[in-house]
């Protein structure tokens, strides 16, 4: 397990925690293999029912994490892409986890951070949480997480929050469906339990075969298609004369020259 992650199990309810606290649980690859294997093990795991996604610290997820966009940003469009189809194997596979999902989201999530918060069943998050699509203002697109980002909220919405990258709060999240529940960050924890109990009661095979019937009806293209077509739309992007100047102007700390 990775040093920045932690999975414990309680009963049937496993709680996979990122602990990248200091960085605000931002995204780098090694906190993506790490998630991905921790979800792989879930998956195997007859014994687990229910798996909570939690994070420690202030935040829920900032998305990139400063050192790897770094890294990113002077890598070849090949690395890219080869970088981006590792992120949406582990939107998939958390999408995917033959378990059902509850998201606990007791702070910001930005990026990558609103991604798993889209994949997950159930997303309950505090009053004080925050959220953003922001990689417009670095000359990228949210590309890889669109298509979890799309079923939770809608193309209307993404449409916009794509675009602008404005930040909106937990109120508004509920009101487009990135949230099923708000609650005052003292009650967070109970929230979450009424849900595991309503798991819990509920038919195992039943509950972990839901969100399989959501997906087939609702389903319309071919979902290997989509990552590959993603992960070649934001290594494009990523190594275009745009985003450069997007990735470059965050990283010195400056306004991108797009900016009036």
């Amino acid at each position: 397990m990775s040093q920045a992650l932690q999975l414990h199990r309680d009963g049937c309810v496993a709680r996979l925690r990122m602990t990248r606290a200091q960085v605000h649980n931002a995204f780098d690859a090694d906190l993506i293999a790490g998630l991905t294997a921790a979800l792989d093990e879930v998956a195997m795991d007859a014994a687990i029912r229910v798996l909570v996604l939690e994070a420690e610290g202030p935040s829920f997820s900032a998305g990139a994490d400063l050192n790897w966009m770094r890294g990113m940003a002077a890598a070849s469009e090949e690395e890219n892409r080869t970088d981006s189809l590792a992120l949406a194997r582990l939107m998939r596979t958390l999408d995917e986890l033959p378990k059902p999902t509850i998201a606990r989201v007791q702070g910001a999530a930005f990026g990558g951070g609103v991604g798993l918060v889209a994949c997950c069943d159930i997303a309950i998050g505090t009053t004080e949480a925050r959220f953003g699509l922001t990689e417009s203002k670095l000359g990228l697109l949210p590309a890889v997480i669109s298509p979890y980002v799309i079923n939770a909220i809608g193309p209307r919405h993404a449409r916009r929050y794509f675009a602008t990258a404005e930040i909106f709060d937990a109120t508004e999240a509920l009101r487009i469906g990135l949230l099923h529940e708000v609650v005052d960050a003292d009650a967070l924890d109970t929230a979450v339990q009424r849900q595991i109990s309503l798991l819990l009661k509920s038919a195992p095979i039943a509950t972990a075969t839901a969100k399989q019937l959501v997906r087939a009806v609702c389903a319309h293209a071919d979902g290997a298609k989509h990552d590959a077509d993603n992960a070649a739309l934001i290594a494009r992007l990523r190594v275009s004369p745009e985003g450069q100047e997007g990735l470059s102007a965050f990283l010195d700390k400056r306004k991108p020259a797009w900016v009036l």
